[in-house]
């Protein structure tokens, strides 16, 4: 069976404060609904400074669902590590893992923009160091002892509800960030279908000594839309997911990696593409037999009206989900 997931950034790049009020509690909605129907997983992200109001908050987001929802599991994918303060971070997932029982997974990345270091006051150069900092401080905090923090002694409590800690990921698309979750017995969540990568790390986890697991994404990850006539909604709701993808790519140098990124600037030209795809509940039922082992469902996509969206969730848990459990 797949892993199905519901995806959430948040975006609207019209939203007036009223209609975000909006479409965060339909998102919230939408994460209740998809745990009553069985859903695996909701995914979420940490963007700044974005003119089209993606999601700034994961942590405050996956709390609300957290409230809203008794089986679902959460995923940020993934948190920007070099921005946050360390015993901050240590102190608010360890109250998520205890809200939830285990129920969140953090993907800690660097990021790709470096003007969203220069928002918060952070040297980009300094990147990789300050992840450093982070992971290595996650894993002392969550013992709930007093340990050495920059010339002092600090105990961050309450300890986490999971033992050893709340599920820590690193990501990325590089070998610095495989050697990083290899040195600290980390799982490592490549940014793309990268075999070699794994390869790479697998190696690191031999060197250092260490043991680890890998979640490679499929050599296919589309984000998902079901609708009863894909013709009718690309026609209709295809420059949502345009605004999405184009944005997305122009964030990314060549040297960044992702399942998702896209290169088209139509919509012609993203339909044919294929990294965003819309389709009938016959259709997504045959590629989960075949071709996807994740179904990522991107209900509110670019700024999707949500009625649309929850038209979109209904099709999927009522016609695809309960197929593919069979």
């Amino acid at each position: 069976m797949p892993v199905s997931v519901a995806r959430f950034n948040l975006i609207d790049p019209e939203g007036t404060p009223a209609q975000l009020a909006d479409r965060y509690g339909a998102a919230l909605e939408m994460a209740r609904f998809a745990d009553s129907a069985g859903m695996t997983m909701i995914q979420t992200e940490e963007h700044h400074g974005v003119e089209n109001n993606w999601l700034p908050s994961p942590f405050t987001f996956a709390a609300g669902i957290f409230g809203a929802t008794r089986n679902i599991a959460v995923t940020i994918s993934a948190i920007l590590g070099p921005l946050h303060d360390p015993l901050r971070i240590a102190e608010e997932i360890a109250v998520l893992d205890l809200m939830s029982k285990g129920r969140l997974m953090t993907v800690a990345g660097i990021g790709y923009r470096p003007e969203e270091y220069e928002m918060f006051g952070v040297e980009w150069g300094r990147r990789g160091k300050l992840q450093d900092r982070l992971l290595e401080t996650l894993l002392k905090a969550w013992t709930g002892e007093p340990f050495e923090f920059e010339g002092r002694t600090v105990r961050v409590t309450p300890r986490p509800y999971t033992d050893p800690h709340p599920m820590l990921v690193v990501g990325g698309s590089s070998k610095p960030a495989a050697r990083r979750a290899a040195r600290l017995g980390l799982p490592f969540f490549p940014s793309a279908h990268l075999p070699e990568l794994q390869t790479y790390y697998e190696e690191q986890l031999a060197e250092h000594g260490t043991e680890g697991w890998i979640l490679m994404p499929g050599k296919e990850t589309p984000l998902l839309h079901i609708s009863e006539d894909p013709d009718r909604t690309w026609a209709e709701y295809g420059h949502h997911f345009l605004h999405e993808a184009k944005m997305y790519k122009s964030w990314q140098s060549k040297d960044i990696k992702s399942a998702v990124s896209s290169g088209a600037n139509t919509v012609e030209e993203l339909r044919a593409e294929g990294v965003y795809r819309i389709l009938t509940p016959d259709e997504c039922v045959a590629a989960s037999d075949s071709t996807l082992d994740n179904l990522v469902l991107h209900p509110l996509c670019g700024g999707m009206p949500i009625d649309e969206g929850w038209r979109s969730l209904h099709l999927f848990t009522e016609q695809v989900l309960p197929r593919c459990k069979n």
